[in-house]
């Protein structure tokens, strides 16, 4: 049985960044469902957290695991979830871009504290200053297609 041991920081935002979640009573419960609906998939995240408009999870992906199925399926279902519940005012959706930025074992403290700390982070600065920071840090590079940009 192979061992694995894969931390991924993922960051993925509302669409259009609007701000759905906002009251810290609203992202707790959400951030908790993610958490447990996760357990359920197999999927297991580390830390979640975010802010009015955005959400951080730090999970450790398993042996057959990818980026882009663990993040489709707990923003499928949490978005679902959300409506379903009636949670926003209006109508709510993920954007379809989102971070992934693989963790060394040595770092991952400083980003759990990190995520954990995003309420008196955005005290300070906006998500958009966080977006651009991330994409000058980690090397992002911008592409712009008929309508969005996106980053890889």
């Amino acid at each position: 049985m192979p061992s694995v041991k894969v931390y991924i920081h993922f960051v993925w935002s509302t669409k259009n960044w609007v701000a759905h979640l906002d009251s810290p009573e609203l992202r707790k419960v959400v951030w908790q469902h993610i958490k447990e609906n996760s357990e359920t998939k197999n999927i297991y995240i580390d830390f979640v957290n975010g802010h009015k408009n955005h959400c951080h999870c730090l999970i450790s992906l398993g042996v057959d695991q990818t980026i882009q199925k663990v993040v489709q399926l707990i923003k499928g279902e949490s978005s679902f979830w959300i409506n379903k519940h009636g949670l926003t005012k209006q109508k709510f959706e993920w954007q379809d871009e989102y971070f992934a930025v693989s963790v060394s074992e040595s770092a991952i403290d400083k980003v759990r504290n990190y995520i954990k700390n995003q309420e008196e982070h955005h005290r300070h600065k906006t998500f958009e200053e966080e977006y651009e920071e991330f994409i000058r840090i980690y090397g992002f590079q911008k592409f712009t297609d008929d309508s969005s940009t996106s980053s890889r």
